[in-house]
């Protein structure tokens, strides 16, 4: 069993819990109130941004020549994905700012900047992968399990469920694996600790957006 599928096993518990999160379930049948979806597409802008950064620092960091021209693409396409269905869906729900950027999302960020910043590029490259893997899985089961028509959130599910996603989502996969099985056992314990802390961020943040969990004021 290779280190991704090992992972994986361990997620488990975490992906399952997504599935049952409010918050992707009424977004799933299309009653998820425009409030909660706002909040949760507003932090996603914010966040990805930052994603993008930490993706091209993996790739200004890879020694492999063709793992670091991967990770410069994925992060211009995190880029491309915030402008194409953030934007569209700003305009649905004629959102004027993308706000501030509340706790979870800010945990998050800090998170992968501090992991890319002070641990090693397997570590790095491990814990961004949950952003993709998790994202497609989510997409995948809810366009599988789920009607779309009318549902005002079709074009987010069709996005991470595509082929396309999927294509990218597999390199990131392949590209972790490499790493794992050229690394030491420790290293790839410390892969497998980021990619389950991130995967507990990406739960957090979509319960944050059901919960609507902000900075409170003193």
């Amino acid at each position: 069993m290779n280190w991704s599928e090992s992972t994986w096993q361990k997620t488990q518990p975490i992906y399952n819990s997504i599935l049952k999160l409010p918050f992707i379930k009424s977004l799933a049948d299309g009653t998820l109130t425009a409030d909660k979806f706002e909040f949760y597409i507003q932090q996603d802008a914010l966040y990805l941004e930052h994603f993008a950064r930490v993706l091209a620092l993996i790739g200004a960091k890879s020694k492999e020549i063709d793992h670091g021209l991967a990770f410069v693409r994925f992060a211009e396409q995190a880029l491309v994905v915030e402008r194409e269905i953030h934007e569209s869906y700003f305009k649905f729900f004629n959102v004027k700012q993308r706000g501030e950027m509340q706790p979870v999302c800010h945990s998050y960020v800090h998170y992968l900047k501090s992991v890319i910043g002070f641990e090693s590029i397997e570590m790095a490259t491990a814990a961004t992968l949950p952003c993709f893997w998790i994202y497609m899985q989510v997409g995948q089961h809810l366009l599988k399990h789920t009607k779309l028509e009318n549902n005002p959130y079709k074009k987010w599910i069709e996005s991470y469920a595509s082929e396309d996603f999927e294509k990218t989502v597999q390199k990131a996969i392949d590209i972790c694996d490499v790493l794992a099985s050229k690394t030491t056992e420790d290293t790839r314990k410390s892969m497998t600790e980021a990619f389950l802390m991130a995967a507990h961020f990406e739960c957090e943040f979509w319960s944050a957006a059901q919960n609507n969990i902000v900075w409170k004021t003193y």
